[in-house]
């Protein structure tokens, strides 16, 4: 109901996505086209990012894309990696690359993310695909931006001229959703037309909640636990919640995935 917070449910939508994706692999595969191989690269033996990276492999096999996982140690040289990455940028079986984040301590992040052929650059942080987001033009959108915008046009939200809070400011997550909702609608690469302000921990408590309580969607993805609750969200707002926690569950004595929001 529209006096209500609106909660929209991912899950549901991300079935209808990939069912899409489905159809255009296919139809791309039937017109003689190669088809789609995603490579992932994955340093050392982070349980988080091996789930991350099972779940990508899940998810590129439901839609008829192929896919390799090439495991490496977390003591390979930031060199080694480079030398890998320059091979499957040249290697015309793979359609796309991805390096798994985070990386170890001796390897600068950016240095790898930027030694990714732009066009294999699945994840979108390559410099020049961040650049073009920036310039609103067509380009690779980090994944969960991406998610974030769909969900938007797909529940049919409306962001011209709305007030939308990002709570992050994480340049893979908070600061492209942020891009795509303020930027012009008429731009190659339409944006949301929407103002947005972007908040994150400097933040004060009361200021947060002043600015969330003024805005018409409120946009979730600070890695904090029950930063955002009920009394913060203004009536008939949309709720977007990206957080990932890993918290203990005094109930069951084990880990739990939980959210940004506490919606109770």
């Amino acid at each position: 109901s529209s006096d209500e917070a609106t909660i929209i449910s991912g899950t549901k939508l991300a079935k209808e996505v990939l069912k899409e994706v489905q159809r255009d692999v296919e139809s791309w595969v039937s017109l003689g086209n190669k088809r789609p191989h995603l490579t992932v690269v994955l340093v050392g033996d982070n349980p988080a990012s091996h789930i991350y990276v099972r779940n990508k492999i899940k998810a590129a096999a439901a839609v008829g894309i192929s896919s390799e996982i090439i495991l490496r140690p977390k003591d390979i040289s930031q060199e080694e990696l480079l030398d890998m990455t320059g091979k499957l940028n040249k290697d015309s079986r793979v359609s796309g690359l991805l390096v798994q984040l985070p990386l170890p301590d001796h390897i600068d992040e950016r240095t790898v993310c930027n030694a990714i052929a732009p066009d294999k650059d699945v994840d979108g942080f390559h410099i020049m695909n961040i650049g073009r987001l920036c310039l609103d033009q067509p380009s690779v959108i980090p994944a969960t931006a991406a998610a974030v915008w769909e969900i938007i046009k797909r529940t049919g939200i409306q962001t011209f001229g709305k007030n939308v809070v990002v709570a992050g400011r994480s340049k893979n997550v908070g600061m492209p959703i942020s891009m795509l909702l303020h930027t012009d609608g008429e731009h190659e690469r339409p944006g949301g037309d929407a103002t947005v302000t972007i908040t994150h921990r400097y933040t004060p408590k009361e200021q947060l909640k002043i600015l969330t309580q003024l805005a018409d969607i409120v946009i979730v993805a600070a890695g904090i636990p029950k930063l955002i609750t009920t009394d913060m969200v203004k009536e008939g707002a949309a709720v977007i919640d990206v957080g990932i926690n890993h918290i203990h569950d005094p109930l069951t004595g084990k880990t739990k995935l939980v959210g940004d929001v506490d919606f109770e």
